[in-house]
C-alpha cells in the first residue's frame, strides 16, 4: 500500500489538475459572454418596444393578481358550499356550466 501511495497521490493531483484547467476555460467562456444588450443604430427603437411590451406585461400581471386572489376565494366557498348543500351547488354549477356565456 505504501508504495503505491506516491503513484495514487499524483495521479489524483494531476486529475485535479486537469479539472482545474477546464473549469478555468469554461469560466473564461463565461466572462466574455456579453450579459447586458446594448442597441446601437436602428436597434435602439427596437429596444424601446421590447421595454414598453415588458413594461405593458407586468402591468397587466399586477392588475390580474387581485382577480386571481378573487377567483381563488370564490372557488373555495363554492367547495364549501358544495360540501353543505350538494344539491343546490350541482343546481348553481349546471347554471354556470350551460346557462351564462
Amino acid at each position: 500500500m505504501k508504495i503505491n501511495q506516491g503513484h495514487v497521490a499524483m495521479g489524483a493531483a494531476f486529475a485535479l489538475l486537469i479539472i482545474c484547467y477546464f473549469q478555468q476555460r469554461e469560466l473564461a467562456k463565461l466572462r466574455n459572454e456579453p450579459k447586458i444588450e446594448f442597441y446601437t443604430g436602428g436597434d435602439i427603437q427596437r429596444g424601446k418596444i421590447i421595454d414598453s411590451l415588458i413594461n405593458l406585461a407586468d402591468s397587466l400581471e399586477t392588475e390580474n393578481y387581485p382577480c386571481q386572489i378573487e377567483l381563488n376565494r370564490f372557488k373555495v366557498a363554492f367547495e364549501l358550499f358544495a360540501k353543505r348543500y350538494p344539491k343546490e351547488a350541482s343546481m348553481y354549477n349546471d347554471i354556470i356550466s350551460n346557462e351564462t356565456e
